[in-house]
């Protein structure tokens, strides 16, 4: 389904509704309609659900959403200046386009939005990290993240073992989703250009987690390791108790340090923290 002919240009949008882009809150707009139809694309079919889009500035990837067919668009801005802007082009989407003015921090998509979802976002780079990690608690509510982050960040999330961008967000993301880089945007690209490249990534939920754990507590063991990572796991574990019996009962090298850990490995970790806790 097409967007109306009849809408006008978003730079003229921008300079209606005074949209100068505020670093306080991370804006950096997307223009370009080749650029974000192809992000649309790549969140694959979008006519057989309800698309969450957060932080959605003057509308531009809300457009290439609609253009490409989505069946609804729940539109998340905190900005009640392009919250404004955004509710014009509702009118040209009655039926297809919601827009919810709030902080992304505190809203839950799955209550706004009706299964099957999807999530597609140019985010906020200041909130980036902490939204997906809130998604992540939830990942079974959605078909697919499709999400543009700062590349630094992007190469941490497919990071691998032994890597020097492999962290906790690395364990996360992965034990939880099969993670793939799609393609980098220039910083010229957005208005006004950050200063680093983006990266697009696509999330898809795995049907089942790489391995068993608790996510409370992996994130509690990959936190600990991975907060002093030059130190071996000995040493970096000793918040968590008797760090050289929780490696022994782990069965895991006391003088590994966290980058050398799989995610599978980090999981038998976090499962024999909980099993030592809880008898």
């Amino acid at each position: 389904m097409a967007a109306s002919p009849e809408l006008p240009p978003l730079r003229d949008v921008i300079r209606r509704y005074a949209l100068d882009a505020r670093k306080s809150l991370g804006q950096n707009f997307l223009l370009d309609g080749n650029l974000t139809r192809r992000i649309a694309r790549a969140a694959g079919p979008l006519g057989q659900a309800d698309i969450v889009e957060v932080g959605a500035g003057p509308g531009g990837l809300t457009r290439a959403l609609l253009a490409e067919g989505a069946k609804k668009v729940i539109a998340i801005e905190r900005d009640r200046r392009c919250v404004a802007a955004l509710e014009e082009l509702r009118a040209e989407f009655p039926s297809r386009l919601v827009v919810v003015g709030g902080d992304a921090l505190e809203l839950d998509p799955v209550r706004l939005s009706e299964a099957p979802r999807k999530i597609v976002a140019n985010l906020p780079y200041n909130i980036a990290t902490p939204l997906l990690i809130r998604w992540l608690h939830a990942i079974g509510s959605y078909e697919s993240l499709t999400l543009m982050f700062q590349k630094e960040v992007a190469e941490r999330l497919a990071a691998a073992p032994r890597s020097k961008a492999y962290g906790r967000l690395s364990i996360l993301t992965q034990w939880l989703c099969e993670t793939e880089l799609r393609f980098d945007v220039a910083p010229q690209a957005f208005v006004p250009p950050p200063k680093v490249t983006s990266t697009l990534v696509h999330l898809r939920p795995r049907p089942h987690p790489l391995a068993p754990a608790r996510i409370a507590d992996l994130e509690k063991v990959t936190a600990a390791a991975f907060g002093q990572r030059r130190k071996m796991l000995r040493a970096s574990l000793k918040s968590l108790g008797d760090a050289a019996a929780l490696l022994d009962a782990a069965k895991l090298p006391p003088t590994a340090r966290a980058e050398e850990l799989t995610v599978e490995e980090f999981c038998r970790l976090a499962r024999t923290m909980h099993l030592r806790a809880n008898g």
